[in-house]
């Protein structure tokens, strides 16, 4: 017997209610809306490690900028003693024309109280006595001719006094305009640091313990590899002696070589000596010291405590000295980082050097590997 019940419509309960499929799809459709839009914020989010990534950049990329800083503060300096040395020479000259002015002055009066005019018969006729006459054209005649050397005079000086007029304006202008990129540099260096600490301000406390626990690895890689050049350098400073223990004789060549090494080491015992009792002083960008460095500040003083000047920036300093190869590295060598050269350390040995790091940073020791091998760029040594 066939049964006489209507089959129930498509459809699902929710909570006791039939629904249509229509509806169903449609819950459907808004609980995979809401799903993706709870998962957005967590997809959109960085990475620790990218967190890192883009930290190390901006405070690269501010490095830099504080390479281009110093740059134009250095050539303001320079500039602004230039125009106050052309200034101040303006001010002599024109002094010195005021001068010319008042003698011209002096004989135009003293020229309308004896006669405008040269003496003539007239005057002659007009003269008590021919003595007279003659002291009086004796008189135009001194006058006519230190006027002549006062006229001539006071166009030589006006003319120089007008050209170191246009000198100065020029480099007024031009100083003007290193002063805008000195503010340029400043602003971008500036930027550069709030956006690394506003991402560093977003990080949880375990983010940022992880951050540190990232770190520490980075550093005790870099410190193995420190230790694997080091061996290396022992091994071929020890086959050097060995070698030279061999040799019968030393010629004059190597005795010149010997006595240029021992003048190095001397300079750099006192550079390094410098930048040791650094350690500790904080990193502040455009800083030369003495209570806070940036890097190519700390590089500069500590050679200049050597009797060595150094360029003030990175970029001027690795052109500054004799460029070797990292294995012959020495105590008091510079160490460059990155293809922008924008980073620099002092070598003392072992793999290691002195450095101002970056922002937030003290000076310190490290490994040169604490950015990997790749990140060192060359090797110089200055003296």
């Amino acid at each position: 017997m066939a049964s006489h019940r209507k089959s129930r419509p498509a459809g699902t309960r929710v909570a006791g209610i039939r629904t249509p499929a229509l509806a169903t799809a449609a819950l459907t459709s808004v609980a995979l809306l809401s799903q993706t839009a709870n998962a957005a914020p967590a997809d959109d989010k960085p990475s620790l490690e990218e967190v890192e990534k883009k930290v190390d950049d901006l405070y690269r990329q501010a490095e830099s900028a504080t390479d281009n800083y110093n740059a134009a503060k250095e050539k303001t300096t320079k500039q602004r003693k230039q125009v106050d040395t052309l200034l101040d020479d303006v001010a002599q000259r024109t002094q010195k024309l005021n001068e010319a002015r008042e003698e011209l002055g002096a004989f135009a009066a003293a020229q309308y109280r004896t006669g405008a005019a040269a003496p003539d018969t007239a005057t002659f006729l007009l003269s008590d006595t021919p003595q007279d006459y003659f002291d009086q054209t004796q008189l135009m005649g001194r006058l006519t001719s230190r006027q002549k050397g006062a006229v001539d005079d006071y166009v030589s000086e006006q003319s120089a006094t007008m050209k170191k007029r246009q000198e100065a304006s020029q480099s007024l202008q031009t100083l003007t305009e290193t002063q805008s990129d000195l503010k340029t540099a400043k602003a971008t260096v500036q930027k550069k640091l709030a956006d690394a600490r506003d991402l560093l301000s977003e990080l949880t406390a375990q983010e940022k313990a992880r951050l540190a626990a990232i770190e520490k690895e980075k550093q005790e890689a870099a410190a193995r590899k420190a230790a694997e050049l080091a061996q290396q350098q022992a091994a071929a400073e020890k086959a050097a002696q060995e070698a030279a223990q061999q040799e019968s004789s030393s010629s004059s060549s190597s005795s010149s070589s010997t006595t240029t090494d021992s003048s190095y080491a001397t300079k750099a015992a006192k550079a390094l000596a410098f930048a040791r009792a650094q350690i500790g002083k904080p990193y502040v960008w455009g800083a030369t010291g003495p209570d806070s460095y940036d890097c190519s500040g700390l590089t500069q003083a500590a050679w200049k405590a050597a009797g060595v000047s150094l360029p003030r920036v990175t970029y001027d300093q690795v052109n500054a000295g004799t460029t070797v190869s990292l294995a012959d590295a020495q105590p008091g060598d510079l160490v460059f980082f990155y293809d922008d050269i924008s980073h620099v350390g002092l070598y003392i040995g072992n793999g290691m050097m002195i450095h101002a790091p970056k922002p937030g940073a003290y000076v310190r020791e490290e490994s040169i590997y604490y950015d990997g091998e790749s990140a060192i760029h060359s090797v110089v040594r200055p003296a």
